[in-house]
């Protein structure tokens, strides 16, 4: 039977975007196909440095991440598929798996690969060139941005078009914050998310 590399599985707030302040089951898959750091390159969009560790993982198959996913989350019935990137793992079956049993299904992607079909919610946050853009299509589109970083010509055709602005850590500079509400105040229809999860001290 198939397994799949998992980095953790935990239950918390959705801590940015739309959905933020919701309940949900966290399922990270370990990898990635980008290493975000400060300066740009072709698996950087540059600015800021990825803060999430999804190298570590274990191997599980479709019904034991569905039994971890009933006991870390009980009752709730959404959950957010992440990473590292997510694409890379994530098939139909386990999408189809969850959906069986009730569950709202969402993914935060790259977009560097498309999503696989019936999802309930689709996060782009680009992290590669325009024109790499496998995701065109997608609830939000969500670029992070650090000082003096412009506003994106995406290619994402989004319901929503988010600006984050860059932590260092768990610390947002004011400077770069200012700047992101700038670019939301110049640039509508797009509306400013910050990681409130940081701020609330939430996983």
């Amino acid at each position: 039977m198939k397994k799949y590399a998992i980095n953790e599985v935990f239950y918390s707030l959705q801590g940015e975007g739309i959905r933020a302040g919701t309940s949900n089951v966290f399922i990270r898959f370990s990898g990635c196909n980008l290493k975000c750091d400060i300066k740009e390159s072709e698996v950087s969009p540059g600015g800021f440095k990825c803060d999430t560790e999804f190298v570590s993982s274990v191997s599980l198959t479709s019904d034991e991440l569905y039994d971890l996913v009933v006991k870390v989350g009980g009752e709730c019935k959404s959950i957010i598929f992440t990473g590292g990137e997510p694409t890379l793992q994530l098939d139909s079956m386990l999408v189809s798996h969850f959906k069986k049993e009730g569950y709202y299904v969402a993914i935060e992607t790259n977009g560097s690969k498309k999503v696989v079909n019936g999802l309930d919610w689709v996060t782009v946050s680009p992290k590669v060139a325009e024109h790499a853009i496998e995701q065109v299509f997608a609830n939000e589109v969500k670029y992070v941005r650090g000082y003096g970083q412009g506003i994106p010509k995406t290619v994402v055709l989004a319901d929503h078009y988010l600006i984050s602005p860059a932590f260092d850590g768990s610390i947002l500079d004011t400077g770069v914050l200012e700047w992101c509400i700038k670019l939301v105040k110049e640039n509508p229809p797009w509306r400013l998310s910050v990681q409130q999860h940081k701020s609330w001290v939430v996983r």
